[in-house]
């Protein structure tokens, strides 16, 4: 098929038991409580206080949105300290970033909860000017809400509205947007974070169009309270037909208020809202820099048709993508907004970007319990394989913030359950063939080479550097991504061709294999050395069933001022990808062994691993990339090593082979092999050993550093 009209295929969902009796089971009080699935709240009045902050960490969230549509930023910066005041409340007042080396030691022998920092901006988001009090805890609020009936007319404007004026004349922030409006067109006026279970929004049709007013007439009736934004919906049903606004990504006042903050908070990603192109995440990532948020990333969040059409260069460019379901809902027709977010989420998979799904439970923030469609959303989200789910006004104005995150950890975990992850992992690996054979790299010809060099799983096939420091933790995978560039990943696409080999580059080839390694021996855990996290982004692309313990060693730095330390950051930004369990280590030149069996005996004592459980670790030894296999001890809090003759009973057993067959034995479709063929039957085989060594683990040295969990919430 010609790359031009290939289809972008999307997963479909296949549960590994689809047994009504065997679903209906009672949940094991005594299992593990981790949920791959990640939940990022949103700060407002109703979770405000450093209390309310503490239980939402407790019941499992790991991200927290500050959005800077709606509030002062003095509210903002106090969200913050109290977000602080609720790490420090739960997990020792250490604030180990700002200490000295021995103090930093001292700091790491505790445990700590870590949680990430989004700052949503308001970018090109068009409100109402209304006039508005600061309440006592420095929430703006609204007096006089604005009643209207179905059929009445309603005036948008850009001019000055009269004291004394009608209610219904209501004045725009935008001064061209009479530029943008045509007779017939519809326009949306909603609450911020307006939910389905709110009558706070109108749907207008517009009669008339003059030099600075807009007159429309209301389609349903509604009381508008609170902030109000407008959103102008797509005229065309299959194209781009409106006009749109000229609004900056980030407007001056985002500039600001990400100037100040930088000052006092480690702000680890920056939401673009209503992101049209990748020259939008351009244009951010130079103020960032500029700003010195030079290790915040951009999660770009797509709310209109317009990101649509171009999403792929927007993924390309992104670090992560949120599909803002509220305001896309609006431009999209409703009978196609499942195929969408289905589309979305296959495609951020394939290229192994972290994808966001927004407004799942919207009951909850007036009724303790979801809807029974609202509980299978959140439950389809986890099968098409998001990463995570961004709750707005459920704990900015809930009533039941805290229970809204529970009850969606739940449901996020229960559906992890019947996840077919051998589906998922065969999908990508079909995918990525298929895509190598339109490039030309297994015989066709296509214009999908340029996108794939460019965007599959970010690795951008550059070959991984040995790194320097002898703790196992690999350097590499952050340089690769600093220095690729469009010809060298092209050189090197075609370089892997010509081994007849995937299109996988070296990093996700540990990656891969070390997810099928697990599946194997039917391993408990999957434990990853990282600095920068790419490898265990990679290994998270997969979705594995086991958790991904992310070991995150940070490296002290001095700018010739100061001690600073590098690796928290990278710690807490894994805190948005599915299966991710961030640990924070002290930094040391070798703590490959020691490191670990901490890491094993947290991961014992949280449930993860028990005795006699296998665990697939992914480091770097003596400058090569290492997948080996290691087991608990029979006390449940030490490792041992697999002798390699058990190694390879284990995962033949496992596998169906008959004992007969050996060590490299091929029964015909690579099912018998301990480095199991990467991809699908037929193509040259890649063994585990091809891509990294399969070494037994030394003597454990004795522990000298304490590992502390960034997110045991997640697994109590």
């Amino acid at each position: 098929m010609p790359s031009s009209r290939r289809p972008n295929k999307v997963k479909t969902h296949v549960l590994k038991d689809c047994s009504l009796p065997s679903l209906l089971v009672p949940i094991d009080p005594n299992e593990s409580d981790f949920t791959a699935t990640k939940v990022i709240v949103t700060i407002g009045p109703a979770c405000q206080d450093v209390d309310t902050l503490c239980k939402l960490l407790d019941a499992g969230a790991t991200c927290a949105r500050v959005d800077l549509t709606w509030g002062p930023l003095e509210f903002h910066k106090r969200s913050l300290v109290n977000l602080g005041e609720a790490m420090r409340r739960s997990w020792g007042p250490l604030e180990f970033h700002k200490r000295s080396l021995v103090n930093l030691g001292e700091a790491m022998r505790r445990t700590r909860k870590l949680c990430a920092v989004m700052v949503d901006v308001v970018g090109r988001e068009i409100i109402l000017n209304r006039p508005s009090k600061i309440d006592e805890d420095g929430w703006p609020r609204f007096e006089n809400p604005i009643s209207v009936k179905a059929t009445d007319k309603v005036t948008l404007t850009t001019g000055m509205v009269p004291e004394g004026a009608a209610g219904n004349v209501l004045p725009v922030s935008y001064e061209k947007f009479t530029s943008m409006v045509q007779p017939g067109d519809t326009v949306f006026l909603g609450r911020y974070l307006v939910t389905g279970s709110e009558d706070s929004s109108l749907y207008l049709t517009v009669d008339s169009v003059g030099e600075k007013d807009v007159v429309c007439t209301a389609m349903n009736a509604g009381v508008l309270d609170g902030l109000i934004t407008v959103f102008h919906t797509e005229r065309s049903t299959d194209s781009l037909a409106n006009l749109q606004n000229d609004l900056p990504i980030l407007c001056p006042e985002d500039k600001a208020a990400l100037e100040a903050l930088q000052d006092e908070f480690e702000v680890d990603f920056v939401s673009l809202s209503f992101a049209r192109t990748a020259d939008d995440i351009v244009q951010a990532r130079e103020f960032l820099d500029s700003a010195g948020l030079t290790t915040t990333k951009i999660i770009a969040k797509c709310e209109t048709r317009q990101s649509l059409f171009n999403f792929k260069s927007i993924a390309g460019a992104a670090d992560g993508i949120i599909l803002s379901r509220g305001n896309l809902g609006l431009d999209v027709l409703p009978e196609k907004m499942a195929l969408v977010q289905k589309s979305v989420i296959s495609n951020c998979n394939l290229i192994g970007k972290p994808i966001i799904i927004t407004r799942v439970v919207d009951t909850m923030c007036v009724a303790p319990r979801p809807t029974r469609a609202e509980a299978t959303d959140v439950a389809n989200v986890v099968l098409d394989g998001a990463d995570g789910i961004l709750l707005g006004a459920e704990t900015l104005r809930g009533k039941y913030p805290v229970l809204t995150v529970e009850t969606i950890m739940k449901i996020c975990r229960q559906a992890e359950k019947v996840f077919d992850h051998v589906h998922h992992f065969d999908h990508l690996m079909q995918e990525a063939m298929e895509i190598a054979d339109d490039t030309g790299a297994l015989g066709g010809s296509g214009e999908f080479a340029q996108y794939f060099a460019r965007n599959v799983s970010q690795a951008n096939l550059t070959p991984a550097m040995p790194s320097s420091l002898g703790n196992g933790v690999d350097d590499s995978d952050g340089q690769s991504l600093r220095s690729i560039n469009r010809h060298d990943s092209q050189a090197q696409l075609t370089r892997a061709a010509n081994l007849g080999s995937p299109l996988l580059s070296k990093l996700e080839s540990i990656a891969s294999s070390a997810v099928r390694a697990a599946d194997k021996v039917g391993a408990s855990l999957i434990i990853v050395y990282t600095r920068s996290g790419q490898t265990a982004s990679l290994v998270s692309k997969y979705r594995p069933p086991q958790p991904i313990m992310t070991l995150v060693v940070p490296q002290l730095k001095n700018d010739g001022f100061k001690w600073h330390l590098e690796g928290r950051d990278t710690a807490r930004r894994c805190l948005i990808q599915r299966g991710l369990l961030p640990v924070l280590a002290a930094p040391s030149q070798n703590s490959g062994e020691s490191l670990l069996e901490e890491a094993v005996a947290m991961a014992s004592r949280a449930g993860l691993v028990h005795a006699k459980d296998h665990i697939v670790v992914v480091q770097m030894l003596a400058g090569a990339f290492v997948v080996k296999i290691v087991s608990v001890d029979e006390g449940g809090y030490g490792i041992q090593a697999i002798r390699p003759k058990s190694l390879v009973d284990l995962m033949m057993a496992t596998a169906g082979a008959s004992k007969e067959e050996e060590l490299g034995q091929d029964n015909g479709n690579g099912e018998g092999r301990v480095g199991h063929t990467i991809g699908q039957p037929g193509l040259q085989p890649r063994e585990l050993t091809h891509v990294s060594s399969m070494k037994h683990n030394e003597t454990a040295r004795s522990a000298s550093l304490q590992v502390r969990p960034a997110m045991q919430a997640a697994c109590k």
